[in-house]
């Protein structure tokens, strides 16, 4: 059997309680991206000052939606949610029915990662015994130059993760928690530092976020000027080199 359950994911199910309640609205006053478009979506929750919190992707579902995140902060994410909730008569918790699964190529109900497409596909089902493709996954993106989650993002301001280049923003979509500073940052064009994948041997270890001594890659933060263009992935030297052009 081919491993693809992602077993440090979780899945959260936000789901109206009554009916007249729109959990897509109550979702998106809060979160980066714009969850009544094309879904899934990659967005995150920030603080109100527009750093890192928590990344996921939201899903559809039929009796609301449904957030992939990491499984090691989902009760986290799941409360936090929560606290805005209010008197909104909308249920959110996680869902242990559903994992979620990756592969690099095309599968059966799966749809391709919406942040790139290089990174693969993932679809939510069962686990029912599928390996774990974990590893193989944290790999193949660090490969990519791809962050995401809490051991590599911090409290980082979410421009500065790429979140432009991954499509984890939305410009458009009206107002959310932490989006003054992430449209004045925009508008400005003032992404100052950037995460970026660098072999170790040549990361800066004032900078590092997070070392994978295994794969021998470093996730450093670092400022846009010391970057050397030919040096990044494609995806991201679009966007570091695009206020200059």
């Amino acid at each position: 059997m081919t491993a693809t359950c992602l077993t440090d994911r979780a899945i959260i199910r936000l789901s109206a309680l009554e009916e007249g309640e729109d959990v897509a609205a109550f979702l998106q006053g809060l979160v980066t991206n714009d969850v009544k478009g094309s879904l899934p979506c990659y967005a995150a929750l920030l603080s109100a000052q527009g750093k890192h919190m928590f990344d996921f992707l939201v899903w559809s579902d039929a009796s609301g939606l449904l957030i992939d995140c990491e499984a090691a902060v989902a009760d986290d994410l799941a409360k936090r949610l929560s606290m805005y909730r209010l008197r909104r008569k909308i249920a959110i918790a996680r869902d242990d029915s559903l994992a979620v699964h990756w592969s690099r190529n095309a599968h059966d109900g799966a749809v391709s990662d919406p942040r790139l497409p290089e990174l693969g596909w993932r679809w939510l089902a069962p686990a029912n015994g599928s390996e774990r493709a974990d590893d193989a996954w944290l790999a193949h993106r660090l490969s990519l130059g791809v962050p995401e989650g809490r051991a590599e993002m911090g409290d980082i301001l979410w421009l500065e993760t790429n979140a432009v280049e991954l499509n984890g923003v939305s410009f458009t979509k009206g107002c959310y928690v932490g989006q003054e500073n992430t449209a004045r940052m925009n508008w400005r064009q003032k992404v100052n530092r950037r995460l970026v994948v660098v072999p170790l041997a040549e990361s800066d270890e004032a900078r590092r976020v997070i070392a994978y001594p295994e794969l021998g890659l470093s996730v450093d933060h670092l400022r846009t000027e010391k970057l050397d263009p030919d040096a990044l992935p494609a995806w991201q030297r679009a966007g570091v080199l695009a206020p200059e052009a």
